[in-house]
C-alpha cells in the first residue's frame, strides 16, 4: 500500500544519487588499488651508473731536462767548488819543477846547479847536500874556474820567474842574489850557484 501523497516517481532521484555515490566509490577504490600496485615493487632499484673508464690512458709526465750549458760562458760564470789551499801547497817537497810563466817555473823549486869557486875542497858537494835536504833539486855539482867571484851568489835569468826562486834560495842559505852575468847568461835554464869560501849553511 502506498502512503498518501507518495507515488512511484518520488524514489527516482534518490536512486540516481545512490548510483552516483557507488560509482564514485568504485572509481576511488580502483585508483587506490592502482596507486598501491604502482608504488610497490619487489625489484631492487637499478645500480647507479659508474663512469666508464677512459680507453686512452694519459701519458706519464716527462721529466724536464736540465738547461744546456751556455756556449762561450766564461769560467767565472760557472759554479765552482774550490778546496782551501793547504799551507805550502804548490811547493813540491822533492824540488820538482812546476812549469808555467815566462821563465818556465811557477814555484820557487827551480833546478839548481852548484859550482865551487874556492880552494875549499868539497864545498860545492856540501852545499848541494844542504840544498837537497831543503827540497831543492840540484842537477849538477862542479868547479867554476872562469873567474873569481867576490861572494857566494845565486844567479837567475832576468825577466823570468827564476828571480823569485833565487831570492828564496838565497834567503835560506845566506847567498847574494844577482842576474846572470855575461859569462853564464846563455847557460841552460835554472839557478846557478857559485860558492866562495864564505859559504856557511844557515
Amino acid at each position: 500500500m502506498v502512503g498518501p501523497g507518495s507515488g512511484p516517481g518520488d524514489n527516482q532521484p534518490l536512486k540516481l544519487a545512490g548510483y552516483a555515490l557507488l560509482s564514485v566509490a568504485a572509481v576511488a577504490a580502483i585508483v587506490g588499488l592502482i596507486t598501491l600496485a604502482g608504488g610497490r615493487s619487489d625489484a631492487p632499484p637499478p645500480p647507479a651508473a659508474s663512469p666508464a673508464p677512459s680507453s686512452i690512458a694519459a701519458p706519464p709526465p716527462s721529466p724536464v731536462p736540465p738547461p744546456p750549458p751556455l756556449v762561450g760562458a766564461s769560467p767565472s760564470n760557472q759554479p765552482t767548488t774550490t778546496a782551501p789551499a793547504l799551507p805550502g801547497a804548490g811547493l813540491p817537497a822533492d824540488g820538482a819543477v812546476a812549469s808555467g810563466g815566462k821563465g818556465g817555473y811557477s814555484s820557487v823549486r827551480a833546478p839548481v846547479r852548484v859550482y865551487n869557486n874556492s880552494l875549499v875542497k868539497g864545498l860545492a858537494d856540501r852545499a848541494a847536500d844542504d840544498m837537497r835536504d831543503s827540497g831543492w833539486r840540484v842537477e849538477e855539482v862542479a868547479n867554476y874556474s872562469s873567474g873569481n867571484i867576490a861572494a857566494s851568489t845565486v844567479y837567475y835569468r832576468p825577466g823570468t820567474s827564476e828571480q823569485a826562486a833565487a831570492r828564496a834560495l838565497a834567503s835560506s842559505f845566506g847567498l847574494r842574489v844577482e842576474p846572470r852575468f855575461e859569462g853564464i847568461k846563455d847557460a841552460s835554464p835554472g839557478l846557478i850557484v857559485i860558492l866562495t869560501k864564505d859559504y856557511q849553511r844557515r
